[in-house]
């Protein structure tokens, strides 16, 4: 059983413990996790997919990314906002995505909103409340990994304000940490090392 620091993985690299729990997590963990997304729509396609990830398992969204990107062509935030009725009737007899009405509403709604902000706004947006990495220390285990901070709450009320769904703190801490803005990477995890990241 693991306390939650890094594990060694079959290579023998340490990784974070979450990762190693299926061949998905640790392409995921290796590759994509913590490394800095930029662009708006590639920020949409995250925050969509973590608030269509609030109450399951990362594993299922990630499984199902294909079929949310065919879906929501890629996340394009022109085309999503101009979605029809007819196309949110797709969405909900969609068996490749996630078929949950609310999260689907906000997902469209959130396209519409954005539409109207100029290019590279959200990403500008989303980037100001990134923390000061000097100021974070390497977590130790997957117990010293927050669920939400000061930043992410200050982040998710920003976002509602101007009119955004489906973002609390947790949804938006969870962006933080896929999005790069944080490196939750557990010491001596290979990812972190690679980089070597403050803190390491």
């Amino acid at each position: 059983m693991s306390d939650g620091t890094a594990l060694a993985g079959p290579d023998g690299a340490l990784r974070c413990p979450w990762a190693l729990s299926t061949t998905d997590y640790v392409t995921y963990h290796d590759e994509e996790w913590g490394r800095p997304v930029h662009g708006d729509d590639a920020l949409f396609e995250r925050l969509s997919l973590e608030a269509f990830q609030s109450g399951l398992s990362w594993i299922t969204i990630l499984r199902r990314r294909p079929g949310f990107r065919a879906a929501f062509a890629d996340f394009k935030i022109a085309t999503v906002a101009e979605f029809t009725d007819t196309d949110r009737e797709r969405l909900l007899a969609d068996t490749g995505i996630i078929r949950n009405r609310a999260k689907i509403d906000a997902t469209l709604a959130n396209a519409r909103v954005l539409a109207g902000w100029s290019e590279g706004e959200l990403d500008e947006l989303i980037w100001s409340f990134a923390p000061d990495p000097v100021s974070r220390p390497a977590p130790k285990s997957l117990s010293d990994v927050p669920a939400i901070t000061p930043e992410s709450t200050a982040l998710s009320k920003a976002l509602k304000k101007r009119g955004l769904r489906f973002v609390g703190p947790t949804t938006a801490y969870a962006l933080m940490q896929a999005c790069g803005l944080v490196d939750d990477h557990i010491e001596g995890c290979l990812v972190r090392a690679s980089r070597g990241t403050a803190g390491s």
